[in-house]
């Protein structure tokens, strides 16, 4: 990432990171899909409700992945090979003890956190019994997605994607035999999640055991290094507090959209999963001005640290708008896809005419945010993106939204607080690209 022609470079590291959330998405959308056309729209509404709670609990553990990215980058450009092999340690034995940890608190709590959340009678139990196997498989996720983090900062965005399209595989089999001849809905989505994040674990882990010796993992060397782990929470706590508090945040738009009923849950589910799909650009080049800016931090090259963040600026915005407003236009056929009841499908509808076609904005958000993290950077990004995002959007949840209860009202807090926050972001990444130069 230090050397070399630089777009293509960005455009090589970037795709295979592309393809394999978006193979990720498409899998996990066979569990909504499966359970919306063999079972009831309820079982749908349960799958679908859960994943802002879920988040929420893990979220710690995913920022604190954030900052093994950033640290495995910034010891691989600066070929620290000591403290690269320090940090793949820590953050390797960090996942295993956080999954199972969140894994308990998350297995204990599921009931508790829906009813604070207003989910229907008619759709606690499923989704109470979806988030407890889920959270079973707790340890499995982090451990995935830690060692994809340090495979990524060393600049291998190939083997995780190989790596899930193996587990995908396993994950729409099962999926379609739990459900459709074992009749189980959501206990079937929820054990073939599972055992499709164990492979996909499994087959990280091994290439971590069978990379090069500098970020080799032994499991002998699994241990937490002091110094390590506090560089390693000063990036990625800031990060998971911020995620965290977004998750809070959807916590209370689930909350609202609950309220308006089962058939709302479902289409707003649907519509989440198809709104991932177009994530997909925000996040790949999230993650990649994360991995650019921090080995050419640790390599001293900081004329490519500018010019890395507008070449992803401009392909997440392209990304973005082609995604958006193509999903939106073909927005009934593919939600039908999920469910071909039309008022699942009109309430699907009422959440991307609002956020697909303003989705450029969350691209531009997330782009100057990793920039920022990849700088080191992470707390004064959290708290803008706090302020701008969390602040907001309860804010209007609890003041507008109270006058004008419509879904396509609750919608609107999204693309109003990604437009502020890019504003406030870009001012402050601006002012330290200005200071880093200066001192070059």
């Amino acid at each position: 990432m230090c050397h070399g022609p630089l777009f293509s470079q960005i455009v090589r590291f970037s795709l295979p990171l592309f393809m394999s959330q978006m193979i990720q998405l498409l899998f996990n959308a066979a569990d909504l899909i499966v359970v919306g056309r063999y079972a009831q729209h309820e079982a749908m509404a349960a799958v679908g409700s859960t994943a802002s709670v879920t988040f929420l609990l893990i979220n710690v553990f995913f920022g604190l992945s954030i900052g093994t990215n950033v640290m495995a980058a910034n010891f691989y450009g600066a070929k620290d090979d000591v403290n690269l092999s320090r940090t793949t340690h820590t953050a390797i034995l960090i996942a295993l003890l956080g999954g199972f940890l969140s894994g308990g608190i998350g297995f204990g709590l599921s009931r508790t956190l829906l009813r604070m959340m207003s989910s229907p009678e008619n759709v606690i139990d499923k989704a109470t019994l979806y988030m407890r196997i889920y959270f079973m498989g707790m340890p499995f996720l982090l451990l995935y997605n830690f060692g994809s983090s340090i495979l990524r900062a060393l600049g291998d965005t190939k083997r995780p994607l190989i790596f899930l399209a193996i587990a995908g595989v396993i994950n729409v089999v099962l999926n379609m035999y739990f459900v459709i001849c074992l009749h189980w809905d959501v206990a079937g989505v929820a054990s073939a999640t599972v055992i499709s994040q164990g492979v996909s674990c499994v087959l990280v882990l091994r290439a971590l055991m069978t990379a090069d010796e500098d970020c080799r993992l032994q499991l002998r060397k699994l241990r937490i290094h002091g110094t390590i782990l506090k560089k390693m929470m000063g990036i990625g706590l800031p990060a998971a507090v911020q995620a965290s508090c977004f998750s809070l945040a959807n916590v209370i738009i689930q909350a609202s959209v609950n309220s308006f009923g089962s058939l709302a849950m479902a289409g707003n589910a649907a519509a989440v999963s198809l709104e991932g799909m177009v994530y997909v650009g925000s996040f790949t080049y999230h993650q990649t001005a994360i991995s650019f800016a921090g080995q050419n931090l640790g390599g001293h090259e900081y004329g490519r640290i500018k010019r890395s963040f507008w070449y992803c600026m401009a392909l997440t915005t392209a990304i973005c708008i082609l995604m958006g407003f193509g999903g939106y236009i073909f927005g009934r056929q593919l939600l039908g896809i999920y469910n071909p009841d039309p008022e699942v499908i009109d309430w699907g509808m009422r959440r991307l005419k609002v956020l697909f076609t303003t989705y450029f904005l969350c691209g531009t958000m997330d782009t100057v945010s990793g920039a920022m993290r990849g700088l080191g950077h992470s707390l004064m990004s959290a708290i803008s993106n706090l302020a701008g995002v969390c602040l907001l959007r309860i804010v209007w949840i609890y003041t507008y939204f109270q006058m004008n209860r419509t879904m396509e009202c609750l919608m609107m807090t999204y693309p109003l607080s990604w437009g502020v926050t890019t504003m406030v972001n870009g001012f402050v990444l601006w002012y330290f690209m200005r200071k880093l130069f200066r001192n070059d």
